[in-house]
C-alpha cells in the first residue's frame, strides 16, 4: 500500500520557519515525483514545489521561490520543505503527493492532477 505521512505543521510567528516532512511507505523514492500544495480556507489546492527523486531537480511556483526550498533525503524515503519568513498569507494546509514518473516542466509539476497518491495534510498557521 502507497501512503505519504506529512508533518512538521503548526503555529508559527509571522517572520518565522518551519520544515515539513513527507515520508513515503510502500514504495521507494527512486524515479518519482513528489510535490508539496497547500490548501487555504475557501481556495482551492495550490502547487508549490516538486522534486524528482532521481536527479533532484526541483521546481517552485514564483510565489514561494526564494522563501521555500524542497530536498529529499532517499536513505529516509523523505521529502522535506523548508519554509522561510512566513507569512499569515502563508496559513493552510500542506499535502505532499507523489506519482510514480518525473516532471518536466514548472506547468506539470504544479498541477494537481498530475500526481497519482496524497498525503493527509499537516496544518500550517502563521499568527503572531
Amino acid at each position: 500500500q502507497v501512503t505519504l505521512v506529512e508533518s512538521g505543521g503548526g503555529l508559527v510567528q509571522p517572520g518565522g520557519s518551519l520544515r515539513l516532512s513527507c515520508v513515503a511507505s510502500g514504495f521507494g523514492l527512486d524515479d518519482h515525483a513528489i510535490g508539496w500544495f497547500r490548501q487555504a480556507p475557501g481556495k482551492g489546492r495550490q502547487g508549490l514545489s516538486s522534486i524528482n527523486t532521481s536527479d533532484g531537480r526541483t521546481f517552485y511556483a514564483d510565489s514561494v521561490k526564494g522563501r521555500f526550498a524542497i530536498s529529499r533525503d532517499s536513505a529516509k524515503n523523505t521529502v522535506y520543505l523548508q519554509m522561510n519568513n512566513l507569512t499569515r498569507e502563508d496559513t493552510a494546509v500542506y499535502y505532499c503527493a507523489g506519482r510514480g514518473v518525473p516532471v518536466f516542466t514548472t506547468v506539470q509539476a504544479m498541477g494537481r492532477y498530475e500526481y497519482d497518491y496524497w498525503g493527509q495534510g499537516t496544518q500550517v498557521t502563521v499568527s503572531s
